[in-house]
């Protein structure tokens, strides 16, 4: 039993002597503290990217231009002007026409106006067309898809021409739009379309001077030029001159016009 208590009081002894050290040292025995961290930054948020444009429209033929825009338009051997419902576009013989915007082929075939032509739908019912085509492309049939960008024909100048070029419409519920508002333009939707802007044109028409006059209209012009030379005779001086240029193959009958006062506000039926 002696030993028991002396022993006890060892311990005791042992344990109140570190304790006592401890709090000498000045030891810190209270739980850590957590220091609170500043919030993380926010990452700024990218702007959102507009919505991917539904309509594409290309270039029927890249890089060359309109040579006869959209409008009330008279030709040498026309008495009045008349619209032209689409535009022109000059170009080699041979160079390929793509088609603007994906669609379903509608027509293909030939006229002894429009020559070789091709015709296809689009989204919203818009149709384009193309014409005077030296060839058109085998497999641009009636039904076939084509992909915007795809070849449908080659430059030519068949049918009613004045040179090597492709007459290129646009129209939606058969009227005729201004192609121009279209070429090379996209929109994201429906509502961007430009059927309003695209459907006005002015109402002055242009004189067209071209280089070369298709065979089926010089009779046109052989009665004046006649007329004009009877009196001429009779006069001792000439009241008109007309002059024709051969036909070239690498001229494009780009065409000159000037601007006159139409003779009829009333917009003539386009041939």
């Amino acid at each position: 039993m002696r030993h028991f208590w002396l022993e006890a009081a060892l311990v005791a002894g042992v344990t109140l002597t570190a304790v006592t050290a401890a709090c000498a040292a000045g030891a810190d025995l209270s739980p850590p503290r957590i220091t609170p961290q500043p919030p993380a930054a926010a990452a700024p948020v990218a702007p959102a990217a507009p919505p991917p444009a539904v309509f594409e429209y290309g270039e029927p033929v890249p890089g060359h231009e309109v040579n006869s825009p959209f409008g009330l338009r008279r030709m040498p051997w026309e008495k009045h002007g008349r619209l032209h419902e689409g535009v022109d576009i000059a170009a080699p013989v041979g160079m390929s026409v793509l088609a603007v915007a994906d669609g379903v082929v509608t027509r293909a075939g030939n006229s002894s106006s429009y020559g070789r032509f091709v015709e296809i739908k689009h989204a919203e019912g818009l149709i384009s067309f193309y014409a005077h085509l030296g060839r058109v492309d085998p497999r641009a049939k009636p039904g076939a898809a084509v992909l915007g960008g795809r070849a449908i024909g080659k430059i030519g100048s068949s049918g009613t021409s004045t040179g090597p070029h492709v007459h290129f419409e646009i129209r939606r519920d058969d009227r005729p739009l201004n192609p121009v508002a279209f070429i090379g333009r996209e929109f994201a939707t429906a509502e961007d379309l430009p059927l309003q802007t695209a459907a006005r044109y002015s109402r002055r028409v242009r004189v067209a001077q071209v280089s070369f006059i298709p065979e089926a209209k010089r009779a046109l012009m052989e009665g004046p030029r006649k007329s004009a030379k009877v009196d001429a005779d009779k006069e001792d001086r000439p009241r008109a001159t007309l002059t024709f240029t051969a036909k070239s193959a690498d001229r494009a009958g780009v065409e000159a016009s000037a601007t006159v006062p139409a003779a009829d506000p009333t917009v003539p039926t386009a041939g």
